[in-house]
């Protein structure tokens, strides 16, 4: 199987396995885990913060952020597709309390002036007012976008002026830093608080952090035994991260070039794709126009060998490279579409 499905799906190498083995470990909980402090101590210099804390997931690292920022009743704006709205089964109402205002975005981008609408005061002294903004860097459901960096600090800019607290959900924040050539920090220096995924393309079994100021992420500390997130000896999971940092950050370009070959060979092949959507590791298709239903588009693909996903638009599934995708999967999974759709359109025009 050619597995595309998401970058999730990647598995530790062995290199990545033998730097668990020899993981050195202590207790997390009372912070005698070095191998932990000693991700954290990179990730928080990485990101340019002062701190970071390591988690099981960036969920819930996005949501431990979401509840240090807001008091119960304050408003969170997003953009209505990203994964705080859309993946995190209400947790902002949940765990923080927060009611949440989602606005249509462009390749997953808002605007300031959207912004300053969402944000204008109210004339009753006793409504809920917006406090904290929450950007997705790369955007998961528009394709895996980049925010480009003037956009993003005009939209901080505006954000601050309103006194909003900006959170950057950065799961995939390294693959946007390279997309743009910059150093991570050059994206997520600017925000309050930045959470990093290490389970997607940087192929950990697990973990994510999240990064801020000295007091937001002593703070954070009680918020992870809150959430059940304090564990033990997690050094053998954040020296996978380590090993990442150190292993799998560079080549996150790889993954981008392989998407863009991929989505070109799709492209000759007669399969309507934006090229131009193509700017990191995700190539989306539109079934619509091939007359075919997507769950039977995904059933008949993973029967020949191919591995894609849905997304929440309705005729679009994805494919998505990642660290265990080479290049003849690349060619092969070309080859797989192509007749699949191709058949698929033939049948459709003869009926």
């Amino acid at each position: 199987m050619i597995d595309l499905r998401s970058d999730t799906v990647t598995q530790p190498t062995l290199g990545m396995r033998a730097a668990i083995a020899q993981a050195v470990v202590g207790d997390e909980q009372k912070r005698e885990d070095p191998t932990t402090t000693a991700l954290q101590e990179r990730v928080a210099s990485l990101l340019g913060q002062e701190s970071a804390i390591f988690l099981p997931t960036a969920t819930m690292a996005n949501q431990v952020a979401l509840k240090l920022h807001g008091r119960p009743g304050d408003v969170l704006v997003a953009e209505e597709s990203s994964h705080v709205l859309v993946y995190e089964y209400g947790g902002a109402a949940a765990h923080a309390g927060l009611m949440t205002l989602g606005l249509p975005g462009v390749a997953g981008r808002i605007s300031p002036d959207q912004l300053r609408a969402a944000t204008a005061p109210s004339t009753k002294a006793a409504d809920q007012r917006v406090t904290l903004l929450s950007l997705e860097n790369t955007h998961n459901n528009a394709g895996g976008r980049v925010w480009p960096l003037a956009e993003l600090d005009a939209l901080v800019a505006t954000a601050r002026e309103l006194g909003l607290r900006v959170h950057l959900d950065g799961a995939r924040v390294l693959n946007a830093s390279v997309a743009l050539g910059v150093e991570p920090s050059a994206v997520a220096a600017r925000f309050d608080s930045v959470t990093l995924c290490l389970s997607k393309g940087l192929g950990c079994p697990l973990g994510a952090l999240l990064a801020g100021s000295y007091e937001l992420i002593e703070r954070a500390w009680r918020e992870k035994h809150l959430f059940g997130g304090a564990m033990r000896q997690s050094g053998v999971v954040a020296a996978a991260g380590i090993y990442a940092l150190d292993n799998h950050v560079e080549r996150l370009a790889d993954d981008h070039a392989r998407a863009g070959r991929l989505a070109a060979g799709f492209a000759a092949a007669g399969i309507a794709i934006d090229l131009e959507q193509v700017e990191t590791n995700f190539v989306q298709i539109d079934v619509a126009p091939l007359g075919i239903e997507r769950a039977e588009a995904l059933d008949r693909l993973r029967d020949r060998g191919l591995g894609l996903s849905s997304t929440i638009h309705p005729t679009v599934m994805r494919a998505v490279t990642h660290l265990g995708i080479t290049d003849d999967d690349i060619e092969q999974a070309v080859d797989i579409l192509a007749g699949v759709l191709s058949e698929s359109t033939a049948t459709a025009r003869r009926a």
